[in-house]
């Protein structure tokens, strides 16, 4: 049960069922037991359109259309929004995006190339993010969004998203525990079922799965920083 404008993750070790879990939302996959229901109302009994009008869904696989930067940010925004170069510009810099796109040779008017050749995995995320935020969706999911991230630039990201909180329901998916730590409530999916939940520090109060992850990950990062 998630209320209205809170931040719930997922995490969980890979083919728990997280990106599964996400899909059943806005109907990519039928339930074929138990329900889903938003504001009371069963999402079977909405239409397709209806549905995934309020769903904002930043994927893993980024699809960028061949187009300007600004042009891909704004296309799912209303005709007005979309070209108003102050609101795409805001959207690209809660989603982390600003910095990059003015070093580009033409800014917000540079050309990417279908799927965005030429831009790194980073970019094409927060471009992507950028754009789901322009829609301004009452529900967004976010599907391992910062993975190709910086953690600074991830810890910026977080931040101003969230300043959305109140305004948007947002679930995320991912694999480092530093995306997920200020999250109102995560849960720990392991082979289809939801192992553990709770707040970070709950959850590494229980010394479970999750605490398990987050001492792998921090023993990874001080390798890291050895080497």
């Amino acid at each position: 049960s998630i209320e209205k404008g809170r931040t719930v993750a997922l995490v969980g070790p890979s083919g728990g069922g997280k990106t599964t879990l996400c899909h059943l939302i806005p109907r990519f996959y039928e339930l074929d037991a138990g329900r889903i229901t938003i504001d009371g109302m069963d999402i079977r009994d909405m239409t397709r359109y209806a549905l995934r009008k309020n769903i904002g869904i930043v994927a893993q696989d980024v699809f960028l259309f061949s187009d300007t930067i600004e042009g891909n940010i704004g296309f799912g925004a209303s005709d007005e929004q979309a070209t108003d170069s102050d609101f795409v510009r805001r959207m690209a810099q809660i989603a982390g995006a600003d910095d990059f796109i003015r070093r580009m040779p033409e800014g917000y008017q540079t050309v990417v190339g279908e799927r965005g050749v030429g831009l790194s995995g980073g970019q094409k995320q927060r471009l992507s993010l950028a754009r789901a935020l322009a829609d301004d969706p009452a529900i967004l999911i976010m599907d391992d969004t910062t993975s190709a991230v910086d953690m600074e630039t991830e810890a910026q990201i977080q931040q101003h998203l969230k300043d959305l909180d109140d305004r948007k329901t947002i679930v995320t998916i991912a694999h480092r525990i530093s995306s997920v730590k200020d999250c109102d409530l995560i849960l720990v999916l392991d082979h289809g079922r939801i192992a553990e939940r709770g707040t970070h520090d709950e959850l590494i109060a229980r010394h479970g799965l999750y605490e398990h992850i987050y001492e792998k990950q921090l023993g990874q990062q001080a390798d890291n920083l050895r080497q």
